[in-house]
């Protein structure tokens, strides 16, 4: 198949165009920058120029693809909700080339849009349309395509990680070393869900040769790491004091950051694994933190 990947120079993006390449597929990936567009000519793949802001550019290349991953996303976390926003306009371009056909298109989410219950993981057939999270915003815009007839599935992500990047965690890292202090708040028991983007990467493929309209899947090899482990791994790692800080506090600790440092959100991937095949088997993240890159001088 020939498949058009958005964020194809990312952090999961440029280990997908690997895996597809791989596996068979001929892959032609979005590329904003003249480096980005080189370095997907190193990986073996064309280039489309545009970006995820560029509608158009989005259109020509799903209309001209066997089938789409999207991955691309704007990780500014300041800016979370006009970020998914953008999210929303460009599914619905994707969406808008592929409508009546049977090509897939797989988009990207977050895990917290499974969960239903406090305490309990998120599971993959579990979505709330009123749910107070922005990322929402991307889930809706699947439906919305696949009212008018596009074959679209979703892989939903906790975080990605290996030593060089870890998610929200790299930010954290930036406010341990700000503060002076690696903190969690309460008593730091709520849990967030992990993947190496190794086993990320193999999730969209799957989605991809094997999904079934309609369906959510998620890339979980770890269903919650405890954030107070999290925190301890930081301060192993910076050398620095791990401390708890009350809710009330985290505003002022951790700016944008607050908003997802005290949330419990686990998360499971049984039904993916049972569904697609798929069976993580890449460092965890605990172990990923104890070698990163980041606490280098």
């Amino acid at each position: 198949m020939r498949i058009f990947v958005t964020g194809a120079t990312g952090f999961i993006g440029s280990t997908l165009v690997k895996e597809l390449i791989s596996a068979g597929h001929k892959v032609s990936g979005l590329a904003r920058t003249d480096a980005a567009a080189q370095s997907l000519a190193i990986a073996g793949a064309d280039v489309r120029r545009g970006s995820l802001e560029d509608l158009e550019s989005l259109r020509n290349g799903a209309a001209a693809s066997d089938g789409v991953i999207h991955t691309a996303f704007i990780h500014d976390f300041s800016r979370f909700q006009e970020n998914c926003e953008i999210d929303r306009r460009a599914i619905e371009a994707l969406g808008d080339a592929l409508s009546g056909s049977n090509r897939p298109l797989v988009i990207t989410s977050g895990t917290g849009m499974g969960l239903t219950v406090p305490g309990q993981p998120a599971t993959e057939d579990s979505f709330d349309p009123n749910h107070l999270n922005p990322r929402k915003a991307s889930e809706l815009a699947g439906i919305s395509v696949a009212g008018r007839g596009v074959n679209v599935s979703v892989v939903r992500l906790p975080q990605v990680h290996d030593p060089f990047k870890q998610g929200l965690i790299s930010p954290l890292i930036a406010v341990a070393r700000e503060k002076g202090v690696s903190a969690y708040v309460g008593d730091g028991l709520n849990r967030w869900p992990a993947v190496h983007r190794l086993d990320a990467a193999p999730v969209y493929r799957l989605a991809l040769e094997k999904g079934v309209t309609g369906a959510r899947y998620h890339a979980v090899a770890e269903e919650g790491v405890p954030v107070r482990e999290i925190a301890e791994a930081i301060g192993r790692g910076l050398g620095l004091p791990v401390v708890s800080i009350s809710p009330d506090e985290a505003g002022r600790h951790f700016g944008w950051l607050a908003m997802f440092v005290g949330f419990d959100m686990p998360a499971s991937s049984a039904l993916t694994q049972q569904r697609l095949g798929w069976c993580p088997t890449q460092t965890g993240l605990i172990a990923d933190l104890d070698r990163a890159s980041a606490f280098g001088d």
